[in-house]
């Protein structure tokens, strides 16, 4: 099966965002002509209209953590992308959790039809403690653009073993596994010697570190939380409550020491497609696919999604993945959605979303200088 997104030959270079075409890398203006500052989020669509949201940046090295919020944008057709402000915005008042200069990554928003609420979930780091943290931040809206009221933060499912793990390992660390952790000094980055089932047990008590996060609502109703933990070297799959505002209690641990970060989940022909990318920090790198028949597993790995020249497969198109998006009204119709970051000067940092084109059964990755969402689709 293909997809049949229209792709357009590149028309004049002008760095905005017509009214029909998606320019990936370029900077995107909103219907004010102003850039959309809108990074590492994602979309929802409630009631006729998609809600993009992400982190608002500013200039400089300081515009990697938060001194704003996080934005959102609205839109009918994907490409006419109007402000509506801050949806949830930084509180520097004495006891919070999220003041200027904390970091504040990747938020996401679902909509509860049990409750009527709109919730959102992000990576949070307290303020001047680096990546150390690794919490989850969650708020609460009554309308898709807020303002979003801060709940809590967490690191999920604390004094919770995971499910697919063995009975022998569900056990406190030896003081000779402490030192040995204490030795290995872990960082966020691969290595070949990660202690595969000693991590976890780490941080039973006082919750698994989540960074890299995503959500996703099942045909079903049930919300997930998918993050990257165990100092990124493995994934955990967690359900939410039926408030969408905290872990269940039940998750389980997806690919023990293979160092994934940026989820992105997607359901397509009977199973569940998970985007994720290496840990390299900033820079791009090579993207990854893996599919199972339930979000519980068994997982299988696919390799690289993305097809093209040598660099182009290497780096994801330069990009990071935030997000899939399905469009609406079309079928087979997703969206990659991806950051190209500027660390360097954050506010800098371009959108690239691509569509997601299915080939032998799977899908993959084709760069396009220039296409339009509204295209016609065939299989």
């Amino acid at each position: 099966m293909e997809s049949g997104f229209a792709v357009v030959s590149p028309g004049d270079e002008h760095a905005s965002l017509s009214r029909t075409m998606l320019r990936p890398g370029e900077l995107w203006n909103d219907t004010n002509g102003v850039p959309i500052n809108a990074h590492g989020g994602g979309v929802l669509f409630h009631e006729g209209t998609y809600w993009w949201f992400g982190e608002h940046k500013i200039g400089g090295e300081e515009g990697n953590r938060a001194h704003v919020g996080v934005h959102v944008y609205a839109s009918e057709n994907l490409t006419d992308w109007r402000d509506e402000g801050i949806a949830l915005a930084v509180d520097d008042s004495p006891g919070s959790e999220i003041p200027t200069g904390c970091i504040l990554e990747r938020p996401k928003v679902i909509y509860n039809e049990r409750t009527g609420k709109f919730v959102m979930w992000f990576h949070l780091e307290p303020k001047g403690g680096g990546y150390g943290g690794a919490r989850s931040g969650v708020a609460m809206a009554d309308a898709p653009a807020g303002p979003y009221r801060f709940l809590h933060s967490l690191r999920p499912n604390a004094g919770v073993w995971p499910e697919n793990v063995p009975e022998e390992w569900k056990q406190d660390l030896t003081d000779r596994e402490v030192e040995e952790l204490a030795a290995l000094g872990l960082g966020g980055a691969p290595f070949p010697w990660y202690p595969r089932d000693v991590v976890f047990r780490r941080d039973f008590e006082g919750g698994q570190m989540a960074r890299d996060m995503t959500l996703f609502v099942d045909d079903d109703g049930c919300a997930y939380q998918v993050y990257a933990s165990e100092n990124n070297g493995t994934l955990h799959v967690s359900l939410l409550d039926a408030t969408f505002t905290k872990p269940v209690g039940l998750y389980a641990r997806i690919f023990p020491g293979r160092f994934h970060e940026a989820p992105a989940i997607m359901k397509w022909n009977g199973r569940y497609w998970l985007f994720t990318s290496d840990c390299t920090g900033w820079s791009p790198n090579t993207a990854r696919l893996s599919s199972a028949p339930s979000m519980w597993g068994p997982w299988e790995e696919h390799g690289n999604p993305c097809l093209g020249s040598g660099a182009q497969i290497a780096n994801s198109f330069e990009s990071q993945l935030a997000f899939i998006l399905p469009v609406r009204g079309k079928r087979d119709a997703l969206i990659y959605m991806a950051d190209r970051w500027r660390p360097k000067n954050a506010i800098d940092g371009r959108h690239v979303w691509l569509p997601v084109v299915f080939k032998h059964g799977m899908p993959v990755l084709e760069w396009r200088e220039e296409w339009d969402p509204d295209g016609e689709w065939s299989e």
